[in-house]
């Protein structure tokens, strides 16, 4: 064993004294890169993977997770203070389904699993079922809420009346909810989806009205719309209205980059739109009366009626002569009568007028304002190009605010809405550096590697090649070549006749050979 090693190791060690300057540094480098693959392939592929199981949990479920994990032997990490727990990819279905059906993530909250375990063997007392009743209702309409889409967590407290018989069902007190969800980041919830919130608790909770549910979030209060019971608007309205805003300020600054893009190129301009927009949607009836158009003010005569009378008569006094408080008896006096006549007249016209009935529906997407800032680039902005496009956008923001009701006249105010700035562009560089050595580049610089020590492995067998045969050349160049004179067998030889006609036979047939027998024997003299 010893010999055979020692022989291997000679060999060795004449292979790297035989070899050049350049083929040593060839020869270290190549090693040095494969014993570096190798380690790092080493690291890459012994590493154990772990894939994110659990995601937002409160120091509850963390805590009865992390307890089920370290009973059952299976390594984890935590993440994000705690409340992320990753798990070798090989066992995250696994550990998934396990802490489901164990009923170790509850979010916080208590259903009505809570009636079953737990229980007195003597049962409980009436307040008792009352608060455990209510805490698992809490818990049931916290998880149903969390299972919807964007919701990331929620909090409920429903507040249930107490039950009497000696009062009437106008006098009992209404249930209430109140209700706080907390979305995921960047996320919107729909207005069909707030009415979804507030169907799963109405039907959730018995006795239980719309108005009696208040649900809030980071943002505000959401409302319920009318098709629910609600107060606020239908469904839709409000994303329809922000979608339609948003169409509108994309469409304009899109037109805007369409036509200055020629002038100062894509690259060397930003454009911003800002609108106001007055979803209002009025409805009024008017009813006008106008006299006629070149009638002297008068409408048309429907009806006329003229009525006239005379009348005639006389008046005078007379009586009894004597007969007067006052008079003398016996004594006559004598009276005269006077006669009368009167005339009356009445006219009456009737007039018909225009009667004007209006039902006004004003559109309810009405540009109410808009501002427009541009910044371009200094190199491609002068003093003529910047009037033109001031002047370009000014025209623009008079058009689009033509049925706002303000005066798209005033030129003080139109500056105030349009914004040009000089700004200087520079590139940025995009580059991140990663923190750690992925899959991917692993077995790429692996491959890489490989392929580099190929190319020096053949590359040293053909100088090897190469450098063998040169030597042998030049071994067969300066050696010399051996000469194999002829012989002669003197033992064999009889006589001198025997020999003489071996000479004679030799000379005749091969003198080359016979000339160096010649000079062979001399030599040897």
């Amino acid at each position: 064993m010893n010999e055979t090693f020692n022989q291997y190791r000679a060999k060795v060690a004449q292979y790297w004294t035989g070899m050049g300057k350049k083929q040593k540094i060839w020869l270290g480098a190549t090693t040095g890169v494969l014993i570096i693959s190798i380690v790092l392939l080493t690291m890459v592929f012994s590493k154990t993977q772990y894939e994110l199981a659990f995601q937002d949990l409160d120091t509850t479920d963390a805590a009865a997770v992390m307890e089920y994990l370290d009973s059952s032997g299976i390594p984890y990490e935590l993440a994000n203070g705690g409340k992320n727990i990753l798990v070798p990819a090989a066992n995250a279905e696994k550990v998934k389904v396990e802490a489901g059906s164990q009923g170790l993530v509850q979010n916080g909250s208590i259903g009505f699993e809570a009636f079953s375990t737990g229980s007195s063997p003597f049962g409980s007392t009436d307040r008792e079922f009352d608060v455990k009743y209510r805490s698992a209702l809490n818990g049931e309409i916290q998880r149903l809420l969390n299972g919807m889409q964007g919701v990331q967590k929620s909090n409920v407290l429903v507040n249930l009346p107490e039950e009497s018989a000696f009062l009437s069902t106008e006098d009992e007190e209404q249930a209430s909810a109140s209700i706080m969800i907390t979305f995921k980041s960047g996320y919107r919830p729909t207005q069909k989806e707030v009415d979804g919130y507030y169907n799963l608790v109405k039907t959730a909770v018995p006795k239980l009205a719309v108005e009696n549910i208040t649900i809030s979030s980071a943002e505000g209060e959401l409302t319920a719309s009318n098709e629910v019971g609600g107060t606020g608007d239908s469904s839709m309205t409000v994303e329809t209205h922000f979608q339609i805003q948003k169409k509108y300020e994309n469409d304009l600054k899109r037109n805007i980059q369409q036509f200055l893009s020629p002038i100062v190129g894509m690259d060397s301009l930003v454009v911003s739109v800002t609108s106001s927009f007055n979803f209002d949607k009025k409805k009024t009836d008017e009813s006008l009366v106008t006299p006629l158009e070149n009638n002297n003010n008068n409408g048309i005569i429907v009806s006329e009626q003229t009525n006239s009378s005379t009348s005639t008569g006389s008046s005078g006094a007379g009586g009894v002569a004597g007969t007067g408080s006052t008079d003398v008896p016996t004594y006559q006096s004598s009276s005269t009568g006077d006669s009368s006549s009167s005339e009356e007249s009445s006219r009456t016209t009737n007039y018909e007028v225009n009667r004007i009935n209006n039902q006004i529906e004003s559109g309810p997407y009405v540009i109410k304002d808009l501002s427009i800032s541009i910044a371009v680039d200094k190199s491609k902005l002068n003093d003529e190009s910047k009037a033109e496009i001031t002047t370009f956008l000014a025209s623009l923001v008079r058009s689009q605010l033509a049925e706002s009701g303000q005066d798209v006249n005033d030129d003080t105010l139109i500056a105030k809405k349009v914004s040009l700035m000089a700004q200087t562009f520079t590139a940025s560089d995009d580059a991140s550096a990663s923190s750690g050595i992925s899959m991917t580049m692993a077995i790429g610089i692996g491959a890489a590697a490989l392929v580099i020590i190929g190319g020096l492995a053949l590359l040293l067998i053909r100088r090897r090649k190469k450098a063998q045969a040169e030597a042998m050349i030049q071994e067969e160049i300066i050696t010399p070549t051996k000469i194999d004179y002829a012989t002669i067998d003197m033992e064999m030889t009889g006589n001198d006749n025997q020999m003489r006609k071996q000479l004679e036979s030799l000379a005749k047939n091969k003198p080359e050979e016979f000339v160096n027998l010649l000079r062979t024997w001399l030599a040897d003299e």
